[in-house]
């Protein structure tokens, strides 16, 4: 611990860190992205969430961080780009931040990429399609609510708490509109 908050150079899941394993790059079509510069194995955590600044409002790198809340992480986490077969889930650190978690064996030189339907229950503020270029791809980058029902089964362990939330409230007052 330093100060209170999570060591970043702590184990993950019983392996050194070894310092940063990730930079930024340029992509030959989506201009930025980060990239893994070592092999990172499932479960572990990639990139500790650090909030730099709270939001009142969404936009296209802002991350919820609670119901109607929203925050810009620092450093290279809102460089991450989405992809639709993402390799990397969110888990809400202690600071409120989203911790990038291997959702599946990252290997050094690829892209770490995640959907961003997984921090924003909405999202309104990409018009263009998606460039993510997965062979599951949905063709537009959407939030939580739109996401299809076996995709929301596969990250379930991977979003914060909050989605979860606003989805059952949504459900809740769906069915009270039907009523």
């Amino acid at each position: 611990m330093i100060g209170g908050a999570v060591d970043p150079r702590a184990p993950s899941r019983g392996r050194a860190m070894m310092g940063i394993g990730y930079e930024m790059r340029t992509t030959p079509d989506k201009g930025r992205g980060v990239f893994a510069k070592r092999a990172f194995a499932a479960g572990d955590t990639v990139m500790i969430g650090v909030i730099e600044k709270r939001l009142k409002h969404n936009h296209s790198h802002a991350s919820q961080v609670g119901a109607n809340r929203y925050a810009v992480h620092a450093g290279l986490a809102k460089l991450v780009n989405h992809s639709c077969a993402p390799n990397c889930g969110i888990k809400v650190n202690q600071q409120g931040g989203h911790n990038f978690v291997a959702i599946r064996d990252i290997a050094e030189d690829e892209e770490i990429s995640f959907d961003y339907a997984m921090r924003n229950f909405t999202v309104e503020h990409f018009d263009e399609p998606c460039r993510c270029g997965a062979p599951t791809c949905r063709g537009t980058v959407t939030g939580w609510r739109d996401l299809p029902a076996k995709t929301k089964a596969a990250y379930r362990d991977f979003v914060p708490p909050y989605i979860l939330e606003c989805e059952a409230r949504g459900a809740e007052l769906s069915a009270a509109e039907i009523a």
